[in-house]
Order: structure tokens, then sequence, then C-alpha cells
């Protein structure tokens, strides 16, 4: 039932349009027009206006006709740089760009998947339950446009984000929470030849806190990073700030609370003995995903996947996702592969057979038959 060539054509229309992080406002449009060419409500939020896109997050909604509990489907409409004027390509039934862009199949291969069912549900008048629609902005840009979401207008209770790589048919049942640390420690500046002895070392008492932080790899659920540090003048003063921003992340929200509190701590331990200053923000970026084997969601999954004849596979994931952001806020979401390879570089592909397979497994799944 999935029209290939409409697939590919609807995947290039959409790859063309520039959507850059916070210039969704295109994209958006589009998909409000082509969701209400199939009878659909169609609404966006004020996302755009807090996080200074000029696009809005996109929620469409379509009425069953069978007695079933509503399911949600969810892509993001941005894009990672150099997303401009993007030029595709086949070469032996695969997808790139024209090589001086990222392709942008991540994650409007999700989006596609998900209009392209809709349009056969629609053309073919096939039976299904009620279907919820969100197409994010700022996914790339910190999960900005899912933590907006309008939550309390939302009927589903289990979603599909269709945005991972790898083959149709892996699902993402574990992803991790993550917390972010920003610390400006101040020391005291001096005279570096001269009075050396009258400072305190930012540099010194963030190399103190840093050497007695567990950092990488914790365990087999857990990582922390210092991902930059910032800071220092001139090498005959000593420098009197430094600035250091640092991660941890873990499956397991317990882990995550005892991670960032021993980094904390190495921080205040470190202020203390030198006799500086700090100006700490801790912030919790986003909730883990933790899908347990058995689950529902997992179940109509795997039928989908048998329905269509891909291989069902559950996956962990060290990265976040809006699926992190739709389990922080009640609604069960599994993040679904695509196919996209090579994401986030001017090699990025996709090969029209995980295209299709996208389309045709978000129809199973949105059928349930």
């Amino acid at each position: 039932m999935i029209n290939k060539d409409r697939v590919i054509n609807t995947f290039f229309e959409y790859i063309k349009i520039d959507s850059e992080t916070l210039n969704e406002g295109e994209m958006a449009q589009k998909l409000i027009e082509d969701m209400r060419s199939l009878g659909m409500e169609v609404w966006t939020d004020n996302a755009g206006e807090k996080i200074g896109s000029n696009g809005n997050n996109v929620y469409g909604y379509l009425k069953g006709d069978l007695n079933l509990e509503p399911l949600l489907f969810s892509a993001h409409m941005d894009t990672v740089k150099p997303g401009i004027n993007i030029e595709p390509v086949i070469k032996n039934d695969t997808i790139y760009s024209s090589g001086n862009t990222i392709l942008g199949g991540d994650d409007k291969s999700g989006i596609v998947g998900i209009i392209e069912a809709l349009k056969v549900i629609k053309e073919k008048n096939l039976s299904h339950g009620p279907i919820e629609v969100v197409f994010t902005i700022c996914e790339e840009g910190g999960l900005k446009g899912s933590k907006s979401l309008e939550y309390d207008k939302l009927k589903s209770k289990r979603a599909f984000v269709l945005d991972s790589g790898g083959d149709v048919g892996k699902v993402v049942v574990k992803a991790p929470a993550q917390d972010k640390i920003i610390a400006k420690i101040k020391g005291r500046s001096a005279h570096a030849g001269v009075a050396p002895e009258e400072g305190i070392s930012a540099i010194q008492v963030a190399a103190e806190a840093i050497v007695n932080m567990k950092l990488l790899r914790i365990d087999e659920e857990t990582t922390a990073n210092i991902g930059m540090i910032k800071g220092g003048v001139a090498t005959n003063i000593v420098c009197p700030e430094v600035e250091i921003v640092a991660e941890a992340r873990s499956i397991s929200n317990e882990k995550l609370k005892l991670q960032t509190a021993h980094m904390v701590d190495a921080l205040n331990k470190a202020i203390e003995k030198f006799g500086a200053d700090i100006e700490l923000e801790v912030t919790h970026s986003y909730d883990a995903v933790n899908i347990e084997e058995g689950d529902e969601i997992l179940k109509i999954t795997k039928a989908a996947c048998e329905r269509v004849g891909v291989e069902f596979v559950t996956a962990s994931t060290g990265g976040g996702s809006d699926a992190n952001v739709l389990n922080g806020n009640g609604i069960k979401a599994v993040t679904l592969g695509t196919g996209m390879s090579k994401v986030h570089t001017v090699e990025e592909f996709i090969t029209i057979e995980n295209l299709l397979n996208t389309a045709k497994l978000t129809l199973e799944i949105m059928l349930r038959n």
C-alpha cells in the first residue's frame, strides 16, 4: 500500500526545505498544510516564541473509527548544520546529499514515514484507532521543542518517536537521563611573578576538583564528562576565574543523582581547600527511558514488525531524544530506527528500502490489526 515514488518525492520535497534549528517556520507551515489536506485537526503552540524559533511545534489529530486507545507518533523538524540548500542524489538505491550539506534524514525520514502512513489510511479508508501526531522544533538544540509541548492537550499514553539510526525494526527501550553542571570558580588575581602567594588560582582549584572526579565510563549504565573549560587572562596573572561545563548521564535515575552529587562534592571540596568561591548551576536536562520487556508498547511494535517482515530488535542508547521528554511527562515512548546513517555529517545517507519500511512499519502500528 505504501507508494514508493510518493515516499521518495515527499522526502526530497521535505529535505529541500531549509529547517536548521530555530529556522523551522517554513517546514512547520508545510506540515500544517499537508495534515489539513488529510482532514486532520491541526494546531500549533507558542513554543517558538519561548525558544527563539520562527516556527512552533505542530500537532495533528485523526479521529479513529475503532474503540482503541490513542497512539502518538512524533518526529522533529529541525536539522543540524550545514543544512541549507540540500540537494539529494540517488546512488545504488541509496539517498545521499550532494556532499556539501547533511542529508536531513535526521529526522525527515521519520516525518515522511508518518505522513505517508496517514496518506495511505485516508486514500484506502482503512479502519484505525485515534492517531495523534506531534512534529517538534529544536530537538537538536537541547530537546527544547518537546520540553515546551502542551501536554495537557495530548490524549495518548503511548508514543512512537521515529528518530534513531539503525535499520527499521530497531526499538530503543533504554536511554539515559542527563544532568548538566555549570561551575564558575572564582579565585583571586595576583601578579604571577611578583606576588603569586597573594592569588588563588581558579585553574588550580578546577584541576583539584576534576582530578578527584570519577569521569567517562562509570559503569554499564552511567557516564560523566567535562566538556568545556574556559578561563585565564595571561601567563603573568594568577587566573581569577574558570568556568567548567560538565554532564552526567545514566539509565538509572538514582545512579544519576549519585554521580551528579559526587561531582558537585568534588567541586565544593576544592573550593574549600583553596578558599575560592563558586557559582554552581545544576540542571536536570531530561529523564531516562526504561521500557520493561513485555510492555504493551513493545508487543504492538513487535507484531507490526512481523507484519512488515523486518527484524524486531530492542536496543539501548547513550543519547537523549524527544522520547526522554515524553516519558518524563507521563507518556510511555520508544524511539524507532528509520535507517538514517552517518547523521550530523555531510556523508549522511539512507537507503530507499529503509525509507519505505519506515512508512510501512508506521502504518502497521497505526492500524494495529
